[in-house]
């Protein structure tokens, strides 16, 4: 099944549109993505991303890994272009996206 990029773009748009008044103006993004397999490449997803310039962090308890970017400007375009890069990436190791979040620097 092929990933469906236009509804992933959308919700971002959408989650962005909710608090952009409140938004930082600058902040590290973080994406979320969660294995499709129990033996998933959790190394070779973690490089591909540090690679692309994402920093990663892993959390083995939750079994989700953090690709995090910036700081940043903060507009719903930058938060979908890095999205989608990451995206791109991570399914290549399947890897699923599951979301996003903003730290303030």
């Amino acid at each position: 099944m092929s990933h469906d990029y236009k509804a992933q773009r959308a919700e971002t748009f959408e989650s962005f549109e909710a608090f952009a008044a409140d938004a930082p103006a600058v902040a590290v993004i973080t994406y979320q993505f969660y294995p499709e397999e129990v033996d998933a490449d959790w190394d070779g997803v973690q490089k591909a991303l540090e690679a692309a310039g994402f920093r990663t962090s892993r959390d083995d308890e939750a079994e989700l890994l953090d690709a995090m970017i910036g700081p940043v400007t903060v507009t719903a375009d930058t938060i979908w272009q890095h999205e989608k890069r990451a995206t791109e990436i991570a399914l290549t190791f399947d890897f699923t996206p599951d979301g996003w979040g903003l730290l303030e620097d």
